[in-house]
């Protein structure tokens, strides 16, 4: 069984019993260097898109699969908008989202400085994870994910969302035109970027507030988590932005029966 250790559970007070959630850390598997521990231990790589040995990641997610419901429903994850409804037959899994109303369904979403989400509504039993890059979100990933959660009886206002570790706002420095993807929708997204003194023109983007701009924005107000920054964190999570070639986090979510 694998160790409480080398999981994170989410500072989520407002996560009922009925559903459960965590987020992987680096540590505790078998992958080696550079999908590694960051000490020279093996790592719990999860991703098989990133060169590690398939063999290792799989055992890596049989080891995860002990401490879930059944095995999660791994996406192939593109930047982009698209959420998958696990309560219909799923033949193709390429999607950026997914969520369920059916208990023991694991939804999940694998990152390395991406903005990992969780959603739930706790009233009408509906659960999604969102993988929001700067990409999907500047073209709506999380709205569409709650409008699909819409479909199936989800209420915003009884939606609470959590924010997992992603990159932070002192470390994500990032372009003019990043800056005015976001702008252009929304004037207010100019408090989320802070110019580079440095170099003025670059900023630094706070991919936390955009998200909670954009959750508010659809109706979801109750949003915790955004506390861990993956890049200055090297000895909890994998950061592609700090080591390039790296393993991947998955951030979990399912409704228990």
């Amino acid at each position: 069984m694998m160790s409480r250790e080398y999981i994170l559970t989410p500072d989520w007070p407002q996560l009922p019993h009925q559903f459960g959630a965590l987020v992987t850390l680096r540590t505790g598997g078998v992958s080696h260097a550079p999908y590694d521990d960051g000490s020279g231990s093996s790592g719990f790589n999860l991703a098989d898109h990133v060169g590690d040995h398939i063999e290792q990641v799989m055992q890596n997610r049989a080891t995860l699969t002990q401490l879930l419901p059944a095995q999660p429903q791994w996406l192939s994850q593109v930047h982009g908008v698209k959420v998958l409804n696990f309560d219909e037959q799923q033949e193709n899994l390429i999607a950026d989202a997914c969520m369920t109303t059916q208990p023991d369904v694991v939804c999940a979403v694998l990152t390395a400085d991406c903005l990992p989400v969780l959603l739930c509504d706790p009233k009408n039993r509906v659960v999604a994870a969102v993988h929001a890059g700067w990409r999907g979100l500047a073209d709506g990933v999380l709205e569409n994910t709650i409008l699909t959660m819409q479909t199936a009886g989800a209420n915003p206002a009884t939606i609470f969302a959590w924010l997992g570790p992603a990159i932070g706002p002192a470390t994500f420095e990032v372009g003019t035109e990043v800056r005015d993807r976001f702008i252009d929708d929304d004037k207010s997204a100019m408090n989320a970027f802070k110019t580079n003194p440095a170099h003025p023109d670059k900023f630094y983007a706070d991919i936390f507030q955009l998200a909670k701009m954009r959750l508010r924005r659809v109706g979801v107000h109750q949003i915790a988590g955004g506390t861990h920054c993956t890049v200055s964190e090297p000895e909890k999570f994998y950061s592609y932005r700090r080591d390039g070639r790296t393993g991947r986090m998955a951030t979990l979510i399912w409704i228990k029966r």
